[in-house]
């Protein structure tokens, strides 16, 4: 059977078409713009078929350039299992899983989350952390087989992600014992006049906990703001504030960093999410982390 295209100029329309640009995918292949704006073209003329048209400041698919998405999603996604295909063949059994962190999950829950896949004999886990919209990136170019975030992947057609809910924990406020008197007596006004430390407001439940803030009328003395909450526990072990914290990650912070309770923060809960891709054939751990009702306690 005769081919009329190459399969390299396919994948660089098919990183254009993920990534929503010509100079996005080109960042990501490490490539001029010039050069992959060719092969695009390439692919064209090898296809008879505009694949791509102007929309705006940016590019759309064309009909024909969805229909080739479509098919290239599946040939790329494929070929991706490959090296693992081969060396499942070859007598090596590890089954690799490579999960992206979003900066906004707390480090301590990771494993909480990741449980239902850790027990599997053979597994060579490998974690990456970053910043939300970099990590869906990737996992749209299959990079990632997973991404854990504590919000949902946002609508977005190019991408075709899928969020899952895992579970959820209940906030509730920790500190030191040198703070902990003082922040107990009559929680939650102490929080006016006892040093607290927060998450960033680029971290989701911050917003929910400037809401609980305003229900209750106090005003923090606000003394540090982090965007890891495994830094923040460690400087509110050092001494330097009170703060909130997953519930689901209580019996380290007390056992292993000597912090004690001080009071539940009602009505906040953090919530976390498994984010994944639409493939043909899915990564047997991701079903089983997906398929699982994950629960504090």
């Amino acid at each position: 059977m005769q081919r009329n295209f190459s399969y390299r100029h396919l994948y660089y329309f098919w990183v254009v078409a993920r990534e929503g640009g010509v100079t996005k995918a080109a960042y990501r292949l490490g490539m001029a713009i010039q050069t992959v704006s060719a092969q695009v073209r390439e692919l064209e003329r090898e296809l008879g078929y505009a694949l791509l048209k102007p929309a705006g400041r940016g590019l759309a698919l064309t009909a024909a350039g969805q229909a080739a998405l479509h098919l290239a999603d599946q040939i790329f996604q494929l070929g991706e299992r490959l090296p693992e295909l081969v060396r499942d063949a070859a007598g090596n059994r590890s089954l690799r899983l490579s999960v992206g962190i979003s900066d906004g999950v707390p480090k301590l829950a990771t494993s909480w989350l990741l449980k239902p896949a850790l027990g599997h004999e053979h597994l060579h886990l490998i974690c990456h952390e970053g910043e939300f919209d970099d990590l869906l990136g990737d996992l749209a170019l299959h990079r990632l087989d997973m991404v854990l975030a504590d919000r949902p992947a946002p609508s977005n057609a190019n991408l075709k992600l899928y969020s899952h809910a895992l579970g959820q924990s209940a906030i509730a406020w920790y500190g030191p014992a040198a703070l902990h008197a003082q922040a107990r007596r009559e929680f939650p006004q102490s929080l006016t006049r006892t040093p607290v430390l927060l998450p960033t407001v680029h971290v989701s439940v911050r917003a929910q906990l400037d809401l609980w803030f305003g229900r209750c009328g106090i005003k923090p003395k606000i003394v540090g703001e982090f965007e890891d909450s495994a830094m923040l526990a460690t400087f509110g072990a050092a001494g330097l504030g009170v703060f909130p914290a997953a519930e689901i990650v209580e019996k380290h912070l007390m056992e292993k960093q000597g912090l004690r309770r001080i009071g539940i923060c009602e009505g906040v809960e953090e919530r976390f999410f498994a984010i994944g891709t639409e493939r043909k054939v899915a990564h047997p751990l991701v079903q089983q982390i997906i398929g699982s009702r994950l629960k504090a306690g």
